[in-house]
């Protein structure tokens, strides 16, 4: 849980760069004759020239707004908030992991090049990452190399794959593909576990999606991905890496004292955690600063979920406003982070 010295040369920032945020075309194809069948597809249910509802089938999933996709505004919108470049990645309600990979991968191709519309209004500012389809690693990778020629410059993926997590050998082939290409990865939690115990209060994206990503982190660093994988790969965990930071000890200890059991790293799991970048969606200055301790001022990107209602507002406020912070830190954390991870 060491502290690294903060990046040196950063002394301003003309404008913040958020790694975390998300678009929804305003509309698309019928996904079940595109897909070639099937069922609870998602469709938009537009209900003014500012707002949809995105369904699944019969069922509400979420309400949005124009900022959704709208370009234009969303320039607007960063104008407003001193926000230079957005990474505008897809809502993982789309990945469709859970279909036959032919069909999830007909669904990326279209999501994908509809990123591209939306993001043509300044390909300088608004930078598009893809999805793909994840279940099966070669189509994964020739959907990604197909987006990248085509002017996407990363890709995001949900954190598992049904019961396969990030340690699973197709996905670790996919990580090395990205990896090789130099390609940043953004890693959302997505298809939390149901109960009615998660069916009050937005209980599965408050502890759900946490829960989540910290266990996809573990998944790289117990399942030895970390040490199968080029240290040059840059990937970045949504929503301050969920629960990982506060249980790191906790972590620790189970290592050292039930190897037996407890994963296959070479090295204890605190040593991975220059590993992997986290974005600052974590609400509270005291969570950030010991984000900032364990990771290291280098590896926290500014993000703020938007435009969805749970994602930050005004952007980098948690960072801009942070007293425990120094202000060289807090320059690495809007902007001089980022410009690594996403090789700007």
């Amino acid at each position: 849980m060491r502290r690294t010295a903060p990046r040196q040369g950063l002394t301003a920032v003309t404008g913040a760069i958020d790694v975390h945020t998300h678009y929804v075309p305003h509309g698309w194809p019928d996904l079940a004759t595109v897909a070639g069948g099937g069922s609870r597809w998602p469709w938009l249910r537009v209900t003014s020239e500012r707002d949809a509802m995105i369904m699944v089938g019969s069922d509400e999933f979420r309400r949005i707004s124009a900022n959704c996709w709208s370009g234009e505004l969303r320039l607007a919108e960063m104008d407003r908030d001193d926000v230079a470049i957005q990474v505008v990645s897809p809502t993982p309600v789309f990945f469709s992991y859970d279909r036959p990979a032919d069909q999830a991968a007909r669904v990326a191709r279209i999501f994908n090049d509809l990123a591209l519309e939306i993001c043509a209004a300044d390909p300088g500012r608004l930078l598009p990452f893809c999805q793909v389809p994840l279940q099966d690693p070669d189509a994964a990778c020739a959907e990604l190399d197909r987006c990248i020629a085509a002017g996407h410059r990363g890709v995001e993926i949900g954190n598992h794959v049904g019961d396969r997590d990030l340690d699973d050998a197709g996905i670790v082939t996919f990580l090395q593909h990205c990896a090789q290409r130099d390609i940043p990865v953004f890693v959302h939690p997505w298809d939390m576990p149901d109960s009615p115990r998660l069916q009050r209060w937005m209980a599965q994206w408050l502890t759900g999606m946490p829960a989540e990503t910290h266990l996809s982190i573990l998944a790289m660093i117990l399942g030895g991905v970390f040490d199968q994988l080029p240290p040059s790969l840059r990937i970045c965990f949504a929503h301050g890496g969920g629960s990982f930071a506060f249980w790191l000890g906790r972590v620790d200890n189970a290592w050292r004292r039930r190897p037996d059991v407890v994963g296959t790293s070479q090295q204890p799991p605190s040593s991975y955690v220059d590993r992997f970048y986290v974005d600052s969606v974590v609400f509270d200055h005291h969570a950030l600063r010991l984000l900032v301790d364990l990771v290291g001022p280098e590896r926290v990107l500014l993000g703020t979920d938007h435009p969805y209602p749970l994602g930050e507002q005004p952007p980098g406020s948690v960072i801009r406003t942070n007293p425990l912070l120094s202000a060289e830190e807090k320059l690495a954390l809007l902007a001089g982070n980022a410009r690594t991870f996403l090789g700007l």
